[in-house]
């Protein structure tokens, strides 16, 4: 191992710059003492806390849809020339890239036709959709880390073995801070009672489309059962306030403010806590699975994205945890199936005593393929090992 070492990470959406900034700390404590380590980048707020020299900031390009992007673009290409150019002149001993394939395609191609070194960490979602995005894979990386289980055979069916599966840095991880009772105790909950947690997501458009049809299926169940108990999950991106203001539009707001109880900052606990829950696609559905939370996923995107990116989705299951799987274990309800009445009918089937204890079962089975622990150190040492083997082979007449 070098007595110097020169990295580039660059992460943008938020369960990027996680696992980004997990990996940053693994590299650190696996370099301690031994190779004085530089990290520099395209950072998120959790990577800049973790020590990595922020060349970006990623915050604000974490952009979904057409329209969104398409005003953005400036501000994307402005990030795009600023990375590249550091690239270019601090020619770091590898350039790991996290997710964010639009962006970090195009990075990619860029840098490793001038010679620099690619890892691709967590690989971006070509088997769900863009398949024909393989080749860049193919071309512009080096190195690929899988998470998922099924991705280097997926791969290895393309043409493209420099795919190695780590583990998946939220296995062994999620555990809540305090347990069912402390979590009631905190927020004036009765433990006896069934809880059901809504996640709507961690952005703001997220929030607009999926919390009302989630309010609406509260609605629902409470006109049935009003022994059932609400919390509203808020992401760390999302506010408190913007969900009050939803919920303040609603003609039914007065009765939903004393049925929900708004959490911020306890997603793992609310989950730990909960008999089941409403989910909005994405990282948050896997936490949920690695808990044992009995789940619905829901989504739902404005007509235009759904029109013209829906139609590129090629997997059958759009829930993480029924991909690894390979089968439908949990119930997805997208764009017009998620509304308030089959919402409300799949989380009360949930809250059935044998269902519950099926999924809960089911769940913990899956998530079993995703390792136990340790993926972002793995990661790191299989960085830091491919760094030196071509440190070797450079040297070698």
């Amino acid at each position: 191992m070098p007595d110097h070492l020169n990295l580039m990470l660059v992460a943008g959406e938020p369960s990027g710059d996680a696992h980004a900034a997990a990996l940053a700390t693994a590299l650190k404590n696996t370099t301690a003492g031994s190779t004085e380590l530089k990290v520099f980048g395209g950072t998120g707020p959790l990577m800049r806390a973790a020590g990595v020299e922020t060349v970006i900031q990623s915050d604000d390009l974490a952009i979904l849809g057409l329209l969104e992007i398409g005003r953005a673009l400036p501000r994307f290409w402005k990030a795009y020339e600023a990375l590249k150019q550091s690239a270019l002149d601090r020619k770091p001993d590898a350039v790991v890239l996290v997710d964010w394939p639009d962006f970090n395609f195009r990075l990619a191609r860029a840098l490793h036709a001038q010679g620099l070194r690619i890892i691709y960490y967590i690989s971006p979602q070509l088997w769900a959709w863009r398949p024909h995005r393989v080749q860049n894979i193919k071309r512009d990386v080096d190195l690929l880390l899988a998470i998922l289980p099924f991705e280097p055979g997926w791969y290895a069916a393309r043409g493209v073995n420099h795919v190695e599966f780590v583990g998946h840095p939220l296995a062994g991880e999620v555990r809540p801070r305090y347990g069912r009772e402390e979590f009631c105790q905190k927020h004036g909950l009765e433990p006896g009672r069934p809880i059901v947690s809504l996640l709507p997501g961690s952005r703001h458009k997220e929030l607009q489309r999926i919390l009302p049809p989630m309010l609406d299926a509260v609605s629902s169940l409470s006109r049935n059962d009003r022994g059932i108990q609400f919390v509203l999950v808020i992401a760390p991106s999302r506010s408190k306030e913007e969900a009050e203001q939803i919920i303040a539009r609603r003609p039914d707001a007065t009765d939903l403010m004393q049925l929900v109880t708004i959490a911020e900052h306890e997603t793992r606990e609310a989950l730990g806590a909960s008999d089941a829950a409403a989910i909005a696609s994405g990282t948050a559905t896997l936490e949920a699975a690695l808990l044992g939370t009995p789940m619905v996923i829901g989504y739902r995107e404005s007509r235009i994205n759904w029109h013209t990116l829906g139609r590129l989705i090629t997997a059958e299951h759009y829930g993480l945890v029924n991909l690894i799987a390979g089968e439908r274990l949990v119930t997805e309800l997208m764009q017009n199936d998620l509304n308030g009445e089959r919402l409300a009918a799949e989380l009360e089937a949930l809250l059935q005593p044998q269902r519950n204890n099926e999924v809960r079962s089911n769940l913990l089975r899956v998530t079993s393929q995703l390792g136990n622990g340790g993926a972002s150190t793995r990661a790191a040492k299989r960085i830091l090992e491919f760094i030196d083997a071509g440190a070797r082979h450079a040297k070698e007449p």
